[in-house]
């Protein structure tokens, strides 16, 4: 498997004037062992007459009609029709490095099955990226720099959507696009985790990123906060919770009562603390808020912060510190 067919999952709707930039990146990849299989998801622009002229002109671009809706199903019908031995899939307003391909390819016939292939990414914009994209951007590079995305997998989405590339077989392994959860990403990202699929360190940037007003990540509900954090505690209560243990919410804002709410949905107990004086000894969903020094008087407990502001959250981290707790064992950052 010296030059492995590598499929290229592209769902796209309404991306005309950025498609051309992003198939054109495609063309000029080094590793030329590809396939693209796009798939319009009800574009009422004249995307998918792009991707058709550009089939047209290159055999290895296959463009088809959704025959569901929404991003996932077009993404399992990418999928079914595929032929790669490698996937990988592609945001359709964004651009690849030249070297992309190669790069992944490389590290997985290196690494072999059970990794899963990442790069740097790199946001751009008309209109200037904003400090948070930036932040972010930081933050994702410096994990996958050292191949230790999973580290901070509650925080945030660890593997960039449009940046992974993975055997067939393990892509499998992980349930491929079939759950239907969003967003589909950091669900994915998750699947990856629990197969325990591993990172393998990257210091190249491999994608460009665009930022614009209308990007789905902005625009769709399935990006909603609401939705991060059902999938961090669906995933936490699946793989982190140990049910002998006290559970414990740090946090009483809007993220600290939604992690609440679920619990309480599932009738799961828990202690909840916070250090706002305004709030502890307030009942909340007919739980009573607890001073955080109370964690120090539970015995062997599991915490979720749903504390977001960084010096806060070095403080907490210096309480757990002192108190000999252990990140992703004792305790979870869910922001």
């Amino acid at each position: 498997m010296n030059q492995p067919l590598v499929s290229i999952l592209i769902p796209f709707k309404n991306t005309e004037q950025y498609l051309p930039e992003c198939i054109s990146s495609i063309l000029k990849q080094e590793y030329t062992n590809w396939e693209v299989i796009a798939i319009n998801d009800t574009s009422w622009d004249d995307s998918k007459q792009v991707l058709e002229t550009f089939s047209q002109e290159d055999k290895r671009i296959k463009v088809y009609d959704n025959t569901g809706s929404g991003i996932i199903e077009a993404l399992r019908l990418a999928y079914a029709l595929c032929s790669g031995d490698l996937i990988t899939r592609m945001d359709s307003d964004d651009i690849m490095t030249s070297n992309k391909l190669r790069v992944m390819v490389d590290k997985l016939l290196e690494y072999g099955k059970g990794n899963v292939a990442v790069g740097k990414v790199k946001y751009f914009s008309e209109n200037g990226i904003s400090n948070g994209y930036e932040r972010y951007e930081k933050w994702l590079n410096s994990l996958t720099q050292k191949g230790t995305n999973y580290t901070e997998i509650y925080k945030e989405c660890v593997i960039p959507s449009p940046c992974w590339m993975v055997f067939k077989s393990d892509f499998d392994l992980c349930e491929a696009f079939n759950p239907n959860r969003y967003p589909e990403d950091y669900d994915l990202t998750f699947r990856f985790y629990k197969q325990k699929l591993k990172c393998i360190p990257c210091n190249d940037v491999l994608h460009l990123w665009r930022d614009y007003a209308t990007r789905t990540s902005r625009t769709s509900e399935h990006y909603a906060q609401n939705y991060f954090l059902d999938i961090k505690l669906h995933y936490f209560l699946m793989l982190e919770h140990d049910k002998s243990r006290p559970l414990v919410i740090w946090g009483a804002g809007n993220k600290g009562k939604t992690i609440a709410k679920g619990l309480l949905s599932q009738n799961i107990p828990f202690t909840w603390i916070c250090d706002n004086p305004k709030k502890v000894g307030k009942s909340i969903y007919g739980v009573t808020m607890m001073h955080f020094s109370h964690l120090s008087k539970i015995k062997n407990p599991q915490s979720i912060i749903t504390v977001a502001n960084e010096e806060a959250q070095k403080v907490i981290k210096g309480y757990f510190d002192d108190l000999s707790s252990l990140p992703s064992v004792d305790y979870f950052f869910f922001c």
